[in-house]
């Protein structure tokens, strides 16, 4: 008994470890950039010690490849799989919908990825390439599908992609500015709510789902 639950602790244990780890190595290289973040900070700020911190991970790339792979993971898992029988409308409404409550809830994943793409994604460049563009493509030719049948306006699906990213991850990526702006400490769950209705009801109506 104690031989086949050891393994699930010791797995549990790990999983906690590697989480605490790519949590505090988000903060520090959103602080710090990915060259002035370093091993050392990262352990000091999860609260680890150094040794553990590449027993896990062996070096910092591998670390920011987790944070980055991290952040991918959780906009899959959120939005999921867009099926072609529910039509373009709730397509677009759960698309919107999973995007910014991400944003709002895990705004430090997509400071992240913005900070890697302009920086030239030189660590994600092969995503990019391989399962993103595939993932574009897919999306848009299912758009596209939707406009030929006369159930959306005539609307180009990569740039609705694109604009559906853009308004979405703002309230992440500029989070500092959009709070200052409102005179705010912090964002409410009711924000959530009301930007989620605020961006669907626009780009509905720009697709012409809505009148």
């Amino acid at each position: 008994m104690n031989e086949t639950k050891k393994p699930n602790k010791q797995g549990r244990i790990r999983a906690e470890s590697e989480l605490k780890i790519i949590t505090a190595a988000q903060e520090e290289f959103i602080l710090q950039g990915y060259r002035g973040a370093t091993v050392q900070s990262i352990a000091d700020r999860s609260g680890l010690p150094k040794a553990n911190i590449l027993y896990y991970f062996k070096n910092k790339e591998n670390i920011y490849h987790a944070v980055l792979e991290r952040t991918l993971n959780m906009w899959d898992q959120a939005i999921g799989d867009i099926d072609p029988a529910h039509g373009p409308k709730v397509a677009i409404e759960k698309f919107i919908a999973a995007k910014v409550r991400v944003s709002f809830e895990h705004p430090g994943a997509s400071k992240i990825y913005a900070m890697e793409i302009i920086q030239g994604a030189q660590h994600l460049k092969e995503f990019t390439r391989t399962y993103q563009r595939q993932w574009v493509r897919e999306k848009a030719k299912l758009f596209q599908q939707w406009i030929d049948n006369g159930e959306m306006k005539n609307v180009d699906p990569v740039n609705l992609i694109f604009l559906i990213w853009s308004s979405t991850q703002h309230y992440a990526d500029f989070e500092t500015q959009i709070l200052q702006i409102m005179n705010r400490a912090d964002y409410e769950e009711d924000d959530v709510t009301h930007v989620t209705r605020f961006l669907t009801d626009i780009i509905l109506r720009g697709c012409g789902l809505i009148d």
